[in-house]
């Protein structure tokens, strides 16, 4: 394909540097937002008298008919074009003639570009956050059938208090809000139009800025040229968001590997989202998980590569900028396919609840509260923390439980014990006692639901 920028050289480039210049092999995706961003500014420069109406109609009508055999896959790109504004802008001239060749008017290259990754990274932000809201709707139905589940919370991964195992999804639910209000407030932040802004200084051209943008769905135009075709940030704020999205599944993946494993056995995932061994037939791996853990280092390399790409950048474009899509859209696609899979392993998954409860029970988690017991007896905190550390020892020397421990051993080490120490320390009264707002017990876990609920709700799409 013949290059349009070609009057100003006097030989053909070399064809490896053709290669390697090119972009369509990854822009090409977005070809969509490309002709849609190409009407919007032909209407504009047709309304401001820039090109004759019936050209305008022309190129349109020629848009529309690309973007049909785009979709229909009629018309197939070529991989001989630069990229994805060259192949389309020459299709519509081989197709209308000498019209399309007005279509490239007051713009650059540099501003369509920056026009085409906003209205893509728009879109893409867009069914992200409908594949995330789908994914926390899951959580808060598990959430909602589990609220006895009795399970041990853990800190250092040692067993430490008594949680529900509704409380302890409650805290993803919560993240995934976190990373859905990022979301919204990235895609908030660059939906301004840099169209207009032509290779870095605008044009001398009496175009319309504010009508593209209105045309295109923006808030308004990116106010300063410079600007407009330099700025990446908000590839980086999506890929930091995307990032921070995949490092909470990841997190939460960790735990489901944990909790399939026999060392712990919380859960069972379905077949359909576990695999086998090649050579030990017992073997039913989390592989799903463990590919979500893997690809969010992935993930976050991509970010670091655009930050890396922009630190040293000069204004206005520089061709470095060309590396931003294939990271940010390697972002998108790993994002997006981990929640599409994610998502039903959850809704399928098998909550072992007795074997939640056993490893409750074995832990010693109620010996904060056989504490608080004497502390609510008028004993000092820190001597009823050490006569519970000494009966715990007792405990285990003689394989009991705080629950099976006798009485005598109780008023032995202290006593201010009475019978009433079994019910103090019981798995179901250590979990309710802690009525402190966002905390495990039932009424506390019953308003966290509420207010999850109505977060999601709130949430404009």
């Amino acid at each position: 394909m013949a290059k349009m920028w070609a009057g100003r050289f006097s030989k053909e480039v070399d064809e490896t540097v053709n290669a390697f210049n090119s972009s369509i092999s990854f822009d090409g995706r977005m070809y969509r937002q490309d002709i849609r961003g190409s009407i919007a500014h032909a209407t504009m420069l047709s309304d401001c008298g820039i090109i004759p109406k019936g050209d305008a109609e022309q190129i349109i009508a020629g848009l529309k008919g690309i973007l049909a055999d785009l979709d229909s896959g009629d018309l197939l790109m070529d991989p001989t074009a630069e990229d994805i504004h060259m192949f389309v802008e020459a299709e519509l001239t081989k197709r209308i003639g000498d019209a399309g060749k007005r279509l490239h008017t007051a713009r650059s290259r540099n501003d369509q570009v920056a026009l085409d990754i906003r209205l893509y990274l728009r879109d893409e932000i867009a069914e992200i956050r409908k594949l995330l809201l789908a994914l926390l709707n899951t959580l808060v139905k598990l959430a909602e059938q589990h609220t006895e589940t009795i399970m041990p919370g853990y800190t250092h991964l040692q067993r430490a208090q008594p949680v529900t195992f509704a409380h302890h999804i409650l805290a993803y639910v919560w993240m995934l809000l976190r990373d859905d209000g990022r979301l919204a407030d990235t895609a908030k932040r660059m939906n301004l139009c840099p169209l207009g802004a032509g290779a870095l200084a605008g044009t001398t051209y009496p175009i319309n800025r504010k009508q593209t943008a209105e045309l295109l769905g923006f808030s308004g135009p990116v106010q300063n040229s410079l600007d407009a075709v330099s700025d990446r940030d908000f590839c980086v704020e999506l890929a930091n968001a995307l990032s921070l999205l995949m490092t909470h599944l990841s997190r939460f993946s960790e735990e489901i590997i944990l909790w399939c494993s026999w060392e712990f056995k919380f859960v069972e995932l379905d077949d359909a989202y576990a695999t086998g061994s090649s050579i030990m037939p017992q073997k039913k791996n989390p592989d799903v998980t463990e590919l979500i853990r893997g690809k969010t280092g992935r993930v976050i390399g991509d970010l670091t590569t655009l930050l890396t790409m922009l630190k040293g950048l000069p204004l206005a474009y520089n061709k470095d900028m060309q590396e931003d899509k294939e990271a940010i859209f390697d972002a998108i696609d790993q994002a997006k396919l981990c929640l599409k899979t994610f998502d039903p392993m959850l809704a399928t998954m098998r909550v072992l609840k007795e074997n939640m409860r056993a490893a409750a029970a074995k832990g010693f988690i109620n010996a904060t509260d056989c504490a608080d017991y004497l502390v609510k007896k008028g004993l000092p905190f820190r001597d009823a923390y050490k006569i519970t550390g000494t009966l715990v020892a007792e405990c285990i020397s003689q394989n009991l439980t705080l629950e099976t421990l006798p009485l005598e051993k109780y008023q032995a080490a202290c006593p201010l014990f009475a019978e009433d120490v079994y019910e103090a320390i019981a798995l179901e009264t250590c979990l309710n006692g802690r009525i402190s707002e966002g905390g495990p017990s039932a009424e506390a876990v019953a308003q966290q639901l509420r207010a999850a609920k109505a977060a999601i709700e709130e949430i404009r799409l």
